[in-house]
């Protein structure tokens, strides 16, 4: 099995414009990712619409492929760089033993166990698609629980499989008071981390978005509303995903103490 790992970068963004060349404590955000992401990967790939990533990502000497900038979202993105670093001839001997990590280019403490964590999911050859999950613990409030911006999982401990994902709280206790949910529920959140076999990103990659999908804003509700199946990993890990400059300079803090 071989395993290629692809960050999507792009310099745009609504909420924090050119994330991936903020620097923490002396590095960019993607050289931090593309180092955490090479420490368990020997493939290890850029994917950007913008030189200036392209530029950066080059100057510290790693790889890197230009993109289009109209993608719907990274997976797009990944299939595009898949495809501009292997050969037709070479997909069409390996594609079904070629599996796509696709990283999240704002996660720079991305750990080397999660991304072998995921990659532990194709020990089965029945796996298509895998994600993470990370379960909440006392140490979270009853406000993270319910955060939309952090999407929850309901995953079939018998299949290993998810079932549905949600920004909504999931499962809901009833006849619970909310103020008890974490002390008497099993919650996961989920880890916006991929993994695909290659023939099967080239699949999911032309289906037209979902009802799910679209109601939630949540991508990986199109697989499953497709028949497609998610396996589930899960991390211990703690993740420090940057959405925002607030982010980046908790990540700063975190780095100093941590680091």
């Amino acid at each position: 099995m071989k395993f290629i790992g692809i960050i999507p970068a792009r310099y745009a963004s609504t909420r924090f414009p050119g994330k991936p060349l903020s620097e923490i404590c002396g590095k960019t955000v993607i050289r931090r990712v593309y180092e955490q992401a090479s420490k368990a990967l020997d493939t290890v790939v850029v994917a950007t619409d913008d030189e200036r990533i392209y530029n950066a990502v080059e100057s510290f000497g790693g790889k890197v492929v230009m993109t289009r900038a109209d993608h719907r979202c990274g997976t797009d993105r990944c299939l595009e760089a898949y495809n501009g670093i292997t050969t037709p001839s070479w997909r069409e001997q390996n594609d079904t033993d070629t599996v796509i990590i696709n990283i999240q280019g704002d996660e720079p403490f991305i750990q080397p166990e999660q991304i072998e964590a995921l990659m532990a999911c194709f020990d089965s050859p029945e796996t298509q698609i895998a994600t993470l999950v990370r379960p909440y613990t006392a140490q979270d409030t009853l406000a993270d629980l319910e955060n939309p911006n952090t999407p929850k999982v309901a995953w079939s401990q018998a299949t290993g499989e998810a079932l549905l994902f949600s920004r909504s709280v999931i499962p809901y206790l009833r006849g619970v008071d909310k103020s008890e949910w974490l002390q008497r529920g099993s919650f996961y959140r989920h880890i916006g981390l991929y993994a695909y076999r290659a023939d099967v990103l080239a699949k999911i990659t032309k289906l037209d978005p979902s009802p799910i999908e679209k109601a939630e804003s949540l991508e990986q509700m199109r697989w499953l509303e497709n028949g497609y199946k998610i396996r589930i990993g899960i991390t211990d890990t703690p993740t420090i995903g940057i959405d925002t400059p607030e982010d980046l300079e908790k990540a700063i803090e975190w780095y100093k103490y941590n680091g």
